[in-house]
């Protein structure tokens, strides 16, 4: 408890208020220049896009997201698909990516800006024949959908709307969204499925099609974000368990975490 308070709790709020101020000023610089200053490498040893105003980048070029993923997505040493649900600007599908062990990787990330980085990131670091990107959302709904994408953290862009989640300065943009009949065709194949869903409140409607579809045998793993502000992680979990997967791992402390849940131990790493 101690120990995950001082890593996930203090640690973690020290350096994203370092690199959110550092951030700033790297922002009003690249206003100056009034140009791009394209890729540039991370802490995940990836290239991605320099946007310093977005919080998402900020995050990714510090190493914020921690090295639980991206460690068993470079270490894992048999064969896998990764399909990343939610994919932002790509930085798990890159890590992915460069596994030799990864056969491929398909990263939906419906809206259009965050789209665009993340097949400028693909093309960045050599992946585009490794990585399929798709500008979808997995939903219980098919069809267009209206999704709220605040300023300055495309990261946070959800289906889902309280007033737990309301921006000030925030734009909506329609999508389009696929359910459980869809994926069988889009995640066909036959090596077995690292999942990571980041849907900001949509994970249970998200891990339900993935249950539903015809590929749900072949998932292995399923790394899920909760916050236990807008999910139902209780539902989650049950839904997980009774679908064959027995082994599930806390990620992270306070309200804000994400799981690992995975059908043995071996097949969570």
């Amino acid at each position: 408890m101690i120990g995950g308070f001082w890593r996930y709790g203090l640690i973690k709020t020290l350096r994203k208020a370092y690199w959110l101020s550092l951030a700033r000023g790297r922002a009003r610089q690249q206003d100056s220049e009034q140009r791009s200053q394209g890729a540039g490498m991370t802490a995940y040893g990836v290239l991605m896009q320099q946007n310093w105003h977005d919080r998402t980048f900020v995050y990714c070029h510090a190493g914020i997201y921690g090295r639980f993923l991206a460690d068993r997505l470079e270490q894992r040493a048999s064969a896998f698909t990764f399909v990343d649900i939610g994919a932002n600007q790509g930085l798990y599908s890159l890590i992915a990516g460069r596994n030799p062990a990864c056969r491929r990787a398909i990263a939906f990330e419906p809206v259009s800006a965050t789209f665009a980085t993340l097949q400028s990131n693909i093309m960045a670091n050599g992946l585009d024949q490794k990585i399929q990107p798709l500008r979808l959302a997995i939903s219980d709904q098919a069809g267009p959908l209206t999704i709220t994408v605040p300023d300055g953290h495309s990261g946070m862009a959800s289906l889902v709307t309280s007033p737990d989640r309301q921006s000030v300065n925030s734009r909506t943009e329609t999508i389009e969204a696929v359910t459980a009949d869809r994926l069988d065709t889009l995640l066909d194949g036959d090596d077995p499925l690292i999942v990571k869903v980041d849907v900001e409140g949509q994970e249970l409607a998200v891990i339900r099609q993935l249950l539903k579809s015809a590929i749900a045998p072949r998932i292995a793993a399923i790394f899920y974000e909760v916050d236990t502000r807008w999910s139902d992680s209780a539902t989650i979990a049950q839904l997980l368990r009774d679908s064959g997967f027995a082994h599930f791992r806390k990620v992270g402390f306070g309200h804000h975490f994400d799981m690992m849940a995975s059908r043995s131990p071996q097949q969570g790493i």
